[in-house]
């Protein structure tokens, strides 16, 4: 017989495990998260800026390690911000909360599957950046990269359950878009920001997330290892906390 511990492990996974293959049998969710990270590095990596970047070992890196980040915000801010605020409205929150199952099941498995098509999106960067993209990191430093995306959805995980507990499914879409937008454009990952509003990308975690990978990488970065990880982790712990005490209080 299974004890106790055994079976909670079993329920959490069959939720992530269906959870997941229900996002991922989405295509207006799987299909752009999956395929728009690597699509557009290999656009601007290999077809635009592939000859400027050839010769400069830490543009290719900024290049991969930029794109990567992109790829790592949109499922856990979608995934969260937009499907949450959904099932809030159309009652399966409540459903799931009136059914035998452990409480954080219900987002334990949409963090499982945010870093799972997180690592699917690393999957894909990583064959193309030393194929195409003149990405020349040893094997060990493209892992190191793997694990620290793969780990730093939970911020955006949290900024999305944020969204999604706070915002009408009509409305999730769109703050949630703004946002990731914005911090697309205002973390300097992808676009350099004139000097004089650099402080800025501060602001973002999407910021800190790309220099983790980036010191990684052994490419020039600024702050501490020590900083990123307590801002990303600071960033997670609040608002997932601020979000599930809304959750628990008015669903």
């Amino acid at each position: 017989m299974m004890d106790g511990s055994t079976r909670l492990l079993r329920t959490y996974l069959a939720e992530a495990k269906y959870e997941s293959l229900r996002t991922l049998r989405m295509p207006a969710f799987g299909i752009p998260f999956l395929a728009l990270p690597v699509s557009l590095y290999l656009l601007l990596a290999v077809l635009l800026f592939g000859d400027a970047i050839r010769g400069d070992p830490h543009g290719a890196v900024y290049m991969f390690t930029g794109f990567s980040v992109m790829g790592v915000m949109g499922p856990g801010m979608f995934g969260f911000g937009v499907l949450v605020a959904l099932e809030r409205e159309q009652g399966l929150l409540a459903l799931k909360r009136a059914l035998p199952m452990p409480p954080m099941a219900y987002l334990l498995a949409k963090m499982l599957m945010a870093m799972l098509f997180v690592a699917i999106v690393m999957a894909t960067m990583m064959l193309a950046a030393p194929l195409l993209g003149h990405v020349t990191l040893s094997a060990i430093a493209f892992l190191k990269i793997a694990a620290i995306t793969i780990l730093g959805a939970l911020p955006f995980c949290a900024i999305g359950l944020f969204i999604g507990t706070r915002t009408s499914g009509k409305a999730a879409p769109a703050v949630t878009n703004l946002l990731y937008l914005a911090m697309i454009y205002l973390s300097g990952f992808l676009i350099p920001l004139p000097k004089g509003v650099q402080w800025i990308a501060l602001a973002s975690p999407a910021f800190y997330l790309d220099q983790l990978a980036l010191s990684a990488a052994g490419a020039p970065s600024h702050g501490t290892t020590v900083m990123h990880v307590i801002v990303l982790a600071g960033v997670t712990l609040l608002l997932t906390s601020i979000a599930v005490r809304r959750l628990a209080r008015v669903g």
